[in-house]
Parts: structure tokens; C-alpha cells; sequence
């Protein structure tokens, strides 16, 4: 018997309150917002000085258990400097999952550093450890405390894991991998916040992490990011770059190095406080909804909602759908449910493929150009409750 995903479309329209049209991911706001943001402009302090700034660092540095967070002007920005802090120097190479959003890969080419391509798990969707030690027996080296890639003879520095959809990556064997092989671990965070591994909030098992508060983000600032680490001299010489290497002075202008004018607005971060208030709520509002999905597609034959890891605890930031491509045409399901008014999209194009990266290095990517196939987002934003109206 054949899916009708016309049929699927109106469900999806009945769980998020039968809207005409039912997009990927909205923000939720509410009257706090309004107080906050209001509060704000009223004080004049609109820029990258302010107390929502200070408040915001505060509060995310605590929710994410780290001891320092630095708010900036987006998640990009973020992984940009956290790679720089970390010590990423130009040629270097950095081993990353060709699973992920371009940003993963043009935070790098900031530094001119090479992005490598590894494959990603089938359990986590995210970088997968044991395929990147097997591949860096079959092309690395270890010279002067290095990590030496025979094939480019370029220094292979530092592995960036991206947690996709919220779904953290399996860190532990990774740590190990980075040990044995001096390579740093700077997280990319940015779909991941209120996710755990272990207990342990995501974006706190590396050097540094960086998350994203883009509109489309479990929380929004409108457009944000933020450094975390528990490196107290990383998070100040993050901090300085970020606000233009500006030597503290009264009236002075005096700047020790090339910065980058990359500090969050006051303004947006009183978005981002008020938004923080509401993340529990969130959160449990979108396990409620992987619930009502799951509920839906489970006697679907051939479609499976990719679901949390055993070791993890996921905030579900997209919802996620496999089909058997033997029984779905991936292009024809998502035409189907946009004509109807319930939005997905495909999963991204791996790097690999695209055109500023097609000459990277990259490993065996077996399970990736199998998942580029048969991923789709279905609309993940919180269901509507008196938890956070």
C-alpha cells in the first residue's frame, strides 16, 4: 500500500494547530521579550556594551556548565574564533564531519586552514570516531608531536565534531582519538544547545565550542553566537579579539592587534536573556512533539524518525525523517509536503560536493552519500502550551 504523504502533510498541520502553512522552525516569543527588548532601547544602551550583554555571558556560561561564555554576532563568527583561540594556523588541516552546514567548513577557510572530510555515524549522524582513526592510520603520521598528513605533508591540527540536529556526536572515543593523537577538539555547538552527552552539557568537552541563537535556533537572539570554554585566558583573548583588540582606555584608541568587530549587540542580547528563561520549557515542548511523530510515522513502512542515542540527551532542534529510498523518491515527498503547506527540506549537500571544497582532502564517506539520499526535516518548532506562552 502506497504513503500518502499529502495525507502525512495534514497531520503534520494538526500537530502544530492545523496552520495554512507550518514552517521548519519559528521563534516563540512572548510578552518578556517585548519587557526586555523595551527595556533595553529605553536605556540607550543598544550596542556591544550593556548589561544584557554581561547577563546573557552569565547565564549561558552557568546553563552550559562552562566558566566562561563570549557572546558575538553569530554562530559563524563563534566557530571562526574558537578555531583561532584554539590555535588553528593557516594550511592546517582539521578534520570535520562532509555531513554538516557550510558554516563548519567556512569557519576554517577564515583561518586558511583546509577543512578534511570524514564520514559520520549512522548512530549519531555526527563525525564518526572510529572511521577517523581508521583513516588517520591510513594517511597520517606522527612527526615532533604532530599529526602529519603524508599525502599533503600539511600539519592536521584539530577536529571539529558538529552535533547535528541537536544529536550529540559520541565524544568519549573521540576524546581519545584527539589524545593519542594531539589533535585539538574545538566543538561546534551550534545546533546542540540543551543537548547532553552523559550528563554533560555539549559545547564543554573541547578546547572551545561555539554555539548558534540564529532565528531558526532553539533559542534566537535574531542573529547570535557565543565562545564557550572553562580556559580562562582563551575566553579573554577571545573577548579582546572580538571587540576589535582594543586595549581598555578611557578615551583611547589604541589596538594591539587585527580584531574583528564580531561583539553581540545589547539589544540582541536581551533577546537572548529572555529567550534563555523559556529553554526548559522548550525543550520538554519538543520532546513532546518527537513523541506525537513518532506516534506517527511508526507504522509507516520505510520511514523512521531519527531518534537520541542511547548515551545522550537531545533538545531534537529538527526533527528528522529516513526513507527507504527502494519505496520513496526523497524529491517527491518534499515536493508533496511543501504543497501542502508543511515545510521540509533535504538534508545539506556534503562539503565535498560543493564548489569551494570539491578539492579538500577527504576519507571513505560511505554512510554520508548514503544519508544525502534519505534525510529529510520535517517542522520542529516547540508546540504551543502554557508552559512558555
Amino acid at each position: 500500500m502506497s504513503t500518502n504523504w499529502k495525507d502525512i502533510a495534514q497531520q503534520i498541520k494538526a500537530i502544530h494547530g492545523n496552520k495554512d502553512f507550518v514552517p521548519l522552525h519559528e521563534p516563540s516569543f512572548t510578552e518578556t521579550e517585548i519587557e526586555y527588548v523595551t527595556d533595553c532601547i529605553q536605556s540607550g544602551w543598544v550596542s556591544s556594551v550593556g548589561k544584557y550583554v554581561d547577563q546573557f555571558e552569565q547565564d549561558l556560561a552557568e546553563y552550559t556548565g562552562v566558566k566562561r561564555a563570549i557572546a558575538v554576532v553569530n554562530g559563524t563568527a563563534a566557530l571562526h574564533i574558537a578555531l583561532k583561540v584554539a590555535g588553528v594556523k593557516a594550511e592546517d588541516e582539521i578534520f570535520m564531519p562532509a555531513l554538516t552546514f557550510i558554516a563548519t567548513a567556512n569557519a576554517v577557510s577564515y583561518l586558511h586552514a583546509v577543512p578534511h572530510f570524514v564520514d559520520v555515524s549512522n548512530q549519531t549522524l555526527g563525525l564518526n570516531p572510529i572511521k577517523l582513526e581508521e583513516h588517520i592510520k591510513e594517511i597520517g603520521e606522527m612527526k615532533n608531536g604532530n599529526l602529519i598528513n603524508k599525502q599533503t605533508n600539511r600539519i592536521i591540527r584539530a577536529v571539529v565534531p558538529m552535533h547535528t540536529f541537536g544529536h550529540p556526536v559520541d565524544l568519549d572515543p573521540l576524546i581519545e582519538v584527539c589524545e593519542r593523537y594531539h589533535l585539538v577538539l574545538v566543538e561546534d555547538a551550534a545546533e546542540s544547545l540543551g543537548s547532553y552527552y552523559k550528563g554533560k552539557h555539549t559545547g564543554g568537552f573541547g578546547r572551545v565550542g561555539a554555539l548558534s541563537f540564529n532565528g531558526n535556533k532553539i533559542i534566537t537572539t535574531g542573529g547570535g553566537g557565543a565562545i564557550l570554554t572553562n580556559d580562562d585566558k582563551l575566553a579573554d583573548y577571545a573577548k579582546h579579539i572580538t571587540t576589535t583588540a582594543k586595549i581598555p582606555h578611557r578615551w583611547e584608541y589604541q589596538h594591539d592587534e587585527i580584531g574583528y568587530n564580531y561583539r553581540m549587540p545589547n539589544l540582541n542580547a536581551a533577546l537572548g536573556c529572555a529567550q534563555l528563561e523559556k529553554l526548559d520549557a522548550f525543550l520538554a515542548s519538543k520532546r513532546t512533539l518527537t513523541s506525537q511523530y513518532k506516534q506517527l510515522f511508526k507504522d509507516i513502512n520505510g520511514v523512521s524518525l531519527f531518534e537520541e542515542s542511547s548515551f545522550s540527551i537531545s533538545n531534537y532542534w529538527l526533527q528528522a525523517i529516513i526513507l527507504d529510498d527502494n519505496l520513496y523518491n526523497r524529491d517527491t515527498v518534499l515536493e508533496q509536503l511543501n504543497e501542502q503547506g508543511a515545510m521540509a527540506r533535504p538534508i545539506w549537500t556534503p562539503m565535498n560536493e560543493l564548489k569551494p571544497f570539491q578539492e579538500c582532502p577527504s576519507a571513505d564517506l560511505t554512510v554520508t552519500e548514503h544519508y544525502k539520499k534519505h534525510i529529510i526535516n520535517i517542522p520542529s518548532t516547540p508546540l504551543k502550551g502554557d508552559n512558555y506562552d
